[in-house]
């Protein structure tokens, strides 16, 4: 029986797929941890621990007690708040993944999921339909951590054979937890504010795409590259995944069709500068060809189910 581990269950990808992993493995054989406390459901349908993935030494004591086998590393310091706190936060987006490596290494656990990001792509790297291989420049800190992660990732599978596997996550979608500081959160905050305010000002301008995903696409591409056969996970470094691509000022329009009420004003800060450097769409073939990736919403059903659960969010 598989047991698994995720690290920063708290947070906005973990928060899902951890109860997600749960109903797929059972409850007690998936161990919820986060330097933080956790949601009541995480807390309350399984394992749950207080755990700083920087503690090598607890670290290893959580592997060993629960009889780890695979781990699901989510914990980083994200693009925006990254930029506050340049060095702080390569140390621990950095030492927190080779000390999840060097384990897998010593305890010869049987896989590693370590997510990265679109951030890796720079100013130079083509923006519209950015390849799978190209030129990666990254120019902020966040970006700099995902691609140095990406090619130890790779560097302990080809040494070690260390079975990691990755996804470069676009910006991801969810209800269930609010933004995290990182340069795609518009995207979230604004399904918040136009249930609170019937208004939203935007950090970036509005004609910025960028590529995004709803959290249940983003859930199912996770466990869906964790399932595969070794033998189909041809890329060690991470996975393009692409999801919708679009602008503040066609979500605010999709939102306004339910919403007629909505208004939008622009004010763009620092991240402006960081979106421009990143990809405005995505190609993903190669996930789609290796193992299967698919995925199911559309701006207008994403704006739609996003809209319904935040309001029942903010009422309940």
């Amino acid at each position: 029986m598989e047991k698994l581990l995720v690290i920063g269950c708290a947070g906005q990808i973990g928060s899902e797929l951890t109860i997600e992993l749960r109903n797929l493995y059972g409850n007690e054989n998936v161990i919820a941890t986060d330097i933080k406390q956790a949601p009541d459901d995480i807390v309350e349908s399984g394992p749950f621990e207080i755990l700083d993935v920087l503690d090598e030494k607890k670290l290893g004591e959580t592997v060993d007690r629960y009889k780890i086998t695979q781990i699901y590393h989510l914990a980083a310091i994200l693009s925006g708040n990254a930029e506050k706190n340049p060095v702080k936060s390569w140390e621990i987006n950095m030492q927190s993944l080779l000390n999840v490596m060097e384990l897998a290494k010593e305890k010869k656990l049987s896989k590693i999921f370590w997510p990265s990001s679109i951030a890796v792509f720079g100013p130079s790297t083509p923006r519209v339909d950015t390849p799978q291989y190209t030129v990666m420049e990254p120019n902020t800190v966040y970006g700099i951590s995902k691609l140095a992660g990406e090619r130890w990732l790779e560097y302990y599978f080809n040494k070690y054979g260390i079975d990691g596997r990755g996804l470069r996550y676009p910006g991801l979608i969810s209800y269930k937890t609010e933004a995290g500081g990182g340069t795609t959160d518009y995207a979230v905050e604004i399904f918040y504010e136009a249930v609170k305010n019937s208004s939203y000002e935007c950090f970036l301008d509005a004609n910025t795409y960028l590529p995004m995903m709803f959290m249940e696409d983003a859930v199912k591409a996770t466990i869906d590259i964790m399932e595969a056969d070794a033998e189909k996970i041809n890329i060690r470094s991470s996975y393009n995944v692409a999801g919708i691509s679009f602008s503040p000022k066609e979500i605010a329009a999709e939102i306004k069709k339910l919403m007629p009420e909505f208004s939008i004003s622009y004010k763009p800060d620092f991240r402006q500068a960081i979106a421009d450097s990143w990809p405005q769409s995505i190609d993903d073939s190669h996930a789609r060809k290796d193992w299967g990736l698919r995925n199911t919403y559309d701006l207008k059903r994403m704006t739609k189910v996003m809209l319904e659960e935040v309001s029942k969010k903010l009422k309940g």
